[in-house]
């Protein structure tokens, strides 16, 4: 990862909380920076994609691996107007 990728794990966490928290993290973040969010709840596999296009973020990947759920989200410049 470099300076503009950041990591917000949210292990443990029910919903609402691992999308309130990205949304938190991505609020703090410039347009074009990326955070790679980690999740064990597996509503956020609905719930972070429809989170990221309501927002205005772009999903550039969901995948599960070892029973938890990684999305890439890079930061969209509408969410922070």
């Amino acid at each position: 990862m470099d300076r503009s990728t950041f990591r917000l794990d949210t292990s443990g966490l029910l919903c609402p909380m691992p999308v309130l928290k990205a949304r938190r993290k991505l609020a703090e973040m410039e347009p074009g920076q990326s955070l790679q969010v980690i999740a064990t709840d597996p509503s956020s596999l609905h719930d972070m994609p429809a989170y990221c296009s309501m927002a205005g973020h772009s999903l550039l990947m969901a995948e599960e691996k070892d029973n938890s759920y990684i999305f890439e989200i890079v930061c969209g410049d509408q969410a922070n107007k």
